[in-house]
């Protein structure tokens, strides 16, 4: 039988960052006049909800459609712009030491290392390539004429990440029979699905008892640390492109945290 190659793919937030990377450049947006204060210590209680208890479909979707709303007409110029000036300071996250001696290991087995994230490729591609990521998956935001027009050309949200990795192992020619998968998320339950070793990385209760039904293992990363401490970064490109989408849905967390307590008030 022919040698087929294998990969390690990895869900970005709470299962190699520390923290949520969707709240880094809130202060950045904020300075940058995207967004106003109120809307950034918003985000920043939202977030607070989502990393403690995570959000079901529904409130995703709820995010999803305000992201749309809120980020229509923003200057692409100017995102890239802020994000360019404050990568390597804001998104230097914390990240889980021992996350990054798992993606390390995987790299001497010779697997691939593959990051599925609803986060924005913008912001996913450079963090995997500081991390020494093969390839990224992730969320592609509609531009027409130099602006987002708040539309969402690939969500790589729920299911779609599994079937976006499916997609991937046929034209790469992955063994997923054979590959690795980590998440937090119940929502990644698919993409574990898809590989023949998933593993569950800090997981939420949902995610916890499914693991504990089907045997997978479940591993509980505590030690973050920099990444600069762990991985040599390359220097700053002043062009980087750089969108977090992910920040957009904090802020689409914020409105629905603030829309749940007006409605249970």
């Amino acid at each position: 039988m022919p040698y087929r190659p294998t990969a390690a793919f990895f869900d970005l937030d709470k299962t190699i960052i520390a923290k949520s990377s969707t709240l880094a450049f809130s202060k950045s947006f904020q300075a940058g006049g995207l967004i106003t204060r109120r809307a950034m210590l918003r985000s920043a209680y939202a977030q607070f909800v989502y990393l403690v208890g995570g959000a079901d479909h529904d409130q995703m979707e709820k995010m999803r459609e305000f992201m749309s709303q809120l980020c229509a007409g923003w200057d692409v110029a100017t995102v890239r712009e802020i994000v360019a000036d404050t990568l390597h300071h804001i998104v230097d996250p914390l990240v889980y030491d021992e996350a990054v001696s798992l993606i390390e290991e995987h790299r001497l087995a010779g697997r691939d290392i593959v990051i599925v994230s609803t986060s924005g490729e913008e912001v996913v591609g450079p963090i995997g390539e500081m991390l020494g990521a093969d390839r990224v998956i992730a969320t592609r935001m509609e531009i027409a004429d130099g602006k987002y027009t708040g539309d969402i050309a690939y969500y790589a949200y729920a299911d779609e990440k599994a079937r976006a990795i499916e997609e991937l192992a046929r034209t790469v020619g992955y063994d997923l029979d054979r590959s690795f998968a980590y998440s937090d998320s119940v929502t990644d339950v698919h993409m574990l699905e898809a590989v023949g070793h998933p593993h569950a990385v800090n997981p939420d209760r949902e995610l916890r008892r499914i693991a504990a039904t089907r045997g997978w293992p479940v591993l509980v990363f505590t030690k973050p640390v920099t990444l600069r401490s762990r991985v040599p970064l390359p220097p700053a490109k002043p062009t980087l492109a750089a969108f977090a989408f992910g920040g957009v849905v904090a802020l689409g967390g914020m409105w629905w945290a603030g829309r749940k307590r007006r409605h249970d008030a």
